[in-house]
């Protein structure tokens, strides 16, 4: 990729699934924070302008675990994910061009693997839309009723299940998200926002062991792989 590319990453979330008192962004692993441990491969890149880490107001976890890196700026978030990545990309608006990438981040999301960023960025590179890392759906797909049983299985042909990073241009990522906040409309990442824009973005196959913590269970398993790379 060439050119600046900036980057937001919402950090807002208490992570309520975690039964933890602490958000999950802020929980150790393998002798880091989560959320250093997800900020890393994008402080490692030179194209890398600036990282917008996008956290609760009055946060009291980021001041005492912030990497040392002239690229970090904090700002507040918002209520949802949408919300915090739309304030992040308002933080960039006297300083990103139109045409500028913006890559966007999970904050617990830390197994992301370099191979992977760098693939991601030179696919979206010549790519008039952008894209995200994705994997397919490998196992069977069952669709619950109302009582918890099954009603049906879902064919996983051509599904895919959505990672992050996801890297599209400032200014039509910015439109998308500022519309579907004018109409209401809830977006669980920013692909589903440029495709309520009209917009198909790329599909870049990534790894699965770029998990997002959610469950007790995730932190295990993240830590095995960290430790093992």
């Amino acid at each position: 990729m060439t050119g600046r590319c900036w980057a937001v990453v919402p950090a807002a979330g208490a992570g309520a699934r975690m039964g933890s008192a602490t958000p999950k962004q802020y929980l150790s692993l393998a002798g880091r924070r989560v959320i250093e441990w997800s900020l890393a491969p994008l402080l490692r890149l030179d194209e890398m302008a600036t990282i917008v880490v996008a956290t609760s107001a009055g946060d009291p976890w980021w001041r005492d675990i912030a990497p040392g890196s002239d690229k970090l700026r904090r700002v507040d978030g918002g209520a949802r994910r949408q919300d915090s990545v739309l304030l992040g990309l308002r933080a960039l608006e006297t300083v990103a061009d139109t045409d500028d990438w913006v890559l966007v981040h999970d904050a617990a999301r830390p197994c992301l693997p370099d191979e992977d960023l760098a693939e991601l960025l030179s696919r979206v590179a010549a790519d008039s839309v952008g894209g995200l890392l994705a994997c397919p759906v490998r196992d069977t797909l069952k669709h619950a009723s109302g009582d918890g049983r099954v009603d049906r299985t879902i064919p996983r042909d051509d599904l895919w299940q959505a990672l992050t990073p996801q890297v599209f241009r400032y200014g039509p990522l910015r439109a998308a998200l500022e519309s579907a906040a004018e109409a209401g409309v809830e977006v669980t990442d920013e692909a589903a926002a440029m495709e309520r824009a009209g917009y198909s973005p790329l599909l870049v196959p990534g790894s699965p062991v770029n998990i997002k913590i959610t469950r007790p269970g995730d932190i295990a398993l993240a830590s095995a792989f960290l430790e093992g790379r």
